[in-house]
C-alpha cells in the first residue's frame, strides 16, 4: 500500500475514444492518449470500460471469452510500463479471466511506480436488449471500496454501477475522495431523438448527484462512436462535490478531458451541505433488504 501524500490539487485525464476490432490497436491507441494527456499535466488518467474491445455484450457468443486476460497479463504489464515512464495512476477497464470459466469486468488502479495497487471487479451486472453482460461477467466480489492512491482516494464504480446510490455512499464512506465510473453506454440506433436525450440527461443527472451526496468529485469516461446497434454517446465529464460540471466532452467524437480538482473543496462542501453529519444510521436497517413488503 502506497501511503499517500496529501496534495491540495489533483489533475484528471479522461480519455474518451472509439474502439475497432483490433484489440492491440484499441491498446496502442490509449497509450498514445494517455502520453498526450500526461504531457498535459494530467496525474490520474482513466480509460473507459472495456477500452481495448468492441463493445462484445451487444450478443451472446461463447468466442468473445477469447479476449479475456489474466490481471496482472499482457494489459498491465503495458500500462504499468507507462505509468512508472510518466510517473502517474492510470485506471484502466479490463476483461477478466480470473480461471477456466471464471470471468470477471474489472478495473486496475496502476500507481506511479508501475505497481499493481488494487483491482475493482464491476458489482452490479446488467442484462438488457444490447447490454447482455450477464452472460459474460460473474458480479464483483470484493465489495465498494476506496483505494488510496499516492495522490488522492479514490473509489471505481463501472458503468451499472452509476446508477445505484448505495455504491457511491459506500465508496465515499471509506474516504473515497474522486469518484471514478469507466463506462460503455448509448443510445440504440432505433430510438427517437427525445428519448435518447431523456436517457443521456438521467445518466449525467444520477452521477451528478452522487457528487453532491457525499461531497465527492465524479469523473465519468464513456466511449464513444456507432458499435453494432449502438451508438455510444460519449459526453465524459468531471462534476465537483456540488455537482457542478467542470468539464465535459462532446456526443460523437474522441475527446480529452483535463479538469483539476481541488480537494479541499470537499471539505468546504461539506461544511455548507453535512449530509454525512445528518445521516440516520439508526434508521435505514432496511436498506439491505431487496423489497420491504408490508
Amino acid at each position: 500500500m502506497v501511503l499517500m501524500n496529501q496534495v491540495s490539487t489533483v489533475h484528471l485525464g479522461l480519455i474518451q475514444m472509439t474502439c475497432q476490432e483490433s484489440t492491440p490497436d484499441n491498446l496502442e491507441k490509449a497509450i498514445t492518449k494517455i502520453r498526450d494527456a500526461a504531457d498535459r499535466g494530467a496525474q490520474i488518467i482513466c480509460l473507459q470500460e472495456l477500452f481495448r474491445t468492441l463493445y462484445f455484450c451487444q450478443e451472446e457468443d461463447p468466442k468473445y471469452f477469447d479476449l479475456a486476460e489474466t490481471i496482472p497479463g499482457p494489459s498491465t504489464q503495458a500500462l504499468s510500463k507507462i505509468a512508472q515512464e510518466k510517473n502517474i495512476v492510470i485506471i484502466a477497464s479490463l476483461f477478466e479471466k480470473r480461471t477456466a470459466g471464471l470471468y470477471h469486468n474489472t478495473t486496475v488502479v496502476i500507481e506511479k511506480d508501475g505497481s499493481l495497487l488494487d483491482i475493482y471487479r464491476k458489482m452490479h451486472i446488467p442484462h438488457d436488449p444490447g447490454f447482455y453482460e450477464k452472460f459474460y461477467f460473474t458480479p464483483g466480489d470484493l465489495g465498494f471500496k476506496s483505494i488510496e492512491t499516492s495522490l488522492a482516494k479514490v473509489a471505481v464504480l463501472i458503468c451499472w454501477d452509476q446508477w445505484y446510490p448505495e455504491a457511491a455512499r459506500l465508496a465515499s464512506l471509506q474516504g473515497a475522495q474522486i469518484l471514478f465510473y469507466p463506462t460503455a453506454i448509448g443510445w440504440s440506433v432505433d430510438e427517437s431523438p427525445d428519448n435518447n436525450k431523456c436517457q443521456y440527461d438521467a445518466w449525467k443527472t444520477i452521477q451528478r448527484s452522487h457528487a453532491i451526496a457525499n461531497g465527492v468529485f465524479v469523473a465519468s469516461v464513456n466511449r464513444t462512436g456507432p458499435e453494432k446497434d449502438i451508438d455510444f454517446w460519449g459526453g465524459s465529464f468531471v462534476c465537483d462535490p456540488f455537482g457542478e460540471i467542470l468539464h465535459e466532452a462532446p456526443h460523437h467524437e474522441e475527446a480529452l478531458i483535463i479538469a483539476s480538482c481541488n480537494l479541499r473543496e470537499i471539505d468546504h462542501t461539506r461544511r455548507t451541505w453535512p449530509f454525512l453529519r445528518d445521516r440516520r444510521i439508526d434508521a435505514y436497517e432496511g436498506i439491505s433488504q431487496r423489497f420491504l413488503d408490508s
